[in-house]
């Protein structure tokens, strides 16, 4: 960890590279690859463009997602 690391105490963290931005009037949708071992997977997280700015996103860029959430569904018959 380097030491400006900053500690969180959520487990449910993700290493991946951002893949795509798409930038709204408020919010940017930002698309991360994460690779598991058997095919490429993505996650779409939907952040301020402020957070976007902030943290000078880049496309391949690596960042690590942070999940915390009571919950995810999705349902289909």
């Amino acid at each position: 960890m380097h030491e400006n690391a900053v500690k969180i105490s959520a487990r449910n963290q993700v290493k991946g590279k951002v893949k795509a931005i798409k930038k709204g009037g408020v919010v940017s949708r930002v698309e991360i690859e994460v690779p598991p071992s058997s095919r490429p997977l993505s996650m779409v997280a939907v952040i301020t463009n402020d957070a976007v700015e902030d943290l000078n996103l880049q496309i391949g860029d690596e960042v690590t997602t942070i999940i915390k959430s009571t919950e995810v569904m999705i349902a289909k018959d």
